[in-house]
């Protein structure tokens, strides 16, 4: 809610600087968190850097589940020769660490943002795949599958419409920890200046410009610290509670 409407919710606009408030302290007037060093409002910048942080998040796991997951639903079901190349060729692709994937990736499309979460996102495919393969192999030996099959119903019909529904949640729960995993992703691309420019914001650049800050104003680095170790809690808390559901 907050990183949705972060524009309505911030009380300065996060790129303003005032030279008249440098380095103010928490909860002076007007500035709940204080300011940065060139006078811009930390509690701004950080709801601002969060709608950031969160949507490059989202799109990440979108490119792994409009890709990964149907491939994997495929490949799983058929289980043919077509199926096995593919997992081949995605192991060989695991064999690369994702992160320093997507650092190749990057070096080779150029940095910023679209092309870091393409990146990234190319780079989790395989996971994605081989996490919806495995669960579509052992749902289609369920009594229902074959009962579906007696009746006619094309292959597309029994993954997508009678498969896919039931194992939506155990699906959902893998998504919500990637969601988190793919938060300090892009938080650590931008620390080190490879995804974002100057006009955007995100919790890892304010991690990237507080750094030098640590002994005199630790706020400017323990503040996005600390919310992105709430946001990523909150999926793997939403993730830990759609488990629960499941064993339930």
């Amino acid at each position: 809610f907050v990183s949705l409407f972060a524009s309505v919710i911030a009380p300065y606009d996060p790129l303003a600087t005032d030279v008249n408030a440098i380095y103010a302290p928490a909860f002076s007037e007007g500035h709940i968190f204080g300011t940065d060093g060139l006078g811009r409002d930390l509690f701004s910048r950080l709801i601002c850097s969060a709608r950031t942080s969160i949507l490059n998040a989202f799109l990440i796991v979108a490119i792994e589940v409009v890709i990964g997951v149907p491939l994997g639903l495929i490949c799983g079901y058929y289980r043919g020769p077509l199926g096995s190349i593919v997992m081949s060729v995605w192991d060989v692709i695991s064999a690369i660490p994702p992160l320093l994937l997507s650092f190749i990736l990057i070096a080779v499309m150029g940095k910023g943002m679209m092309t870091g979460i393409i990146a990234i996102g190319i780079s989790y495919i395989p996971l994605t795949t081989k996490t919806a393969r495995s669960m579509i192999m052992t749902e289609k030996k369920a009594g229902y599958v074959e009962a579906c099959k007696s009746m006619g119903f094309s292959d597309a019909r029994i993954i997508f419409v009678h498969i896919l529904p039931n194992i939506i949640r155990p699906l959902v729960h893998f998504l919500c920890l990637s969601c988190a995993e793919m938060i300090m992703n892009i938080s650590a691309f931008s620390f080190i200046g490879l995804t974002l420019g100057d006009d955007v914001i995100d919790w890892g650049s304010m991690l990237s410009e507080g750094r030098s800050m640590l002994m005199t104003h630790p706020s400017l680095l323990f503040l996005p610290i600390l919310f992105i170790f709430l946001c990523t809690l909150a999926f793997n808390l939403l993730a830990k509670q759609l488990e629960g559901g499941e064993q339930a």
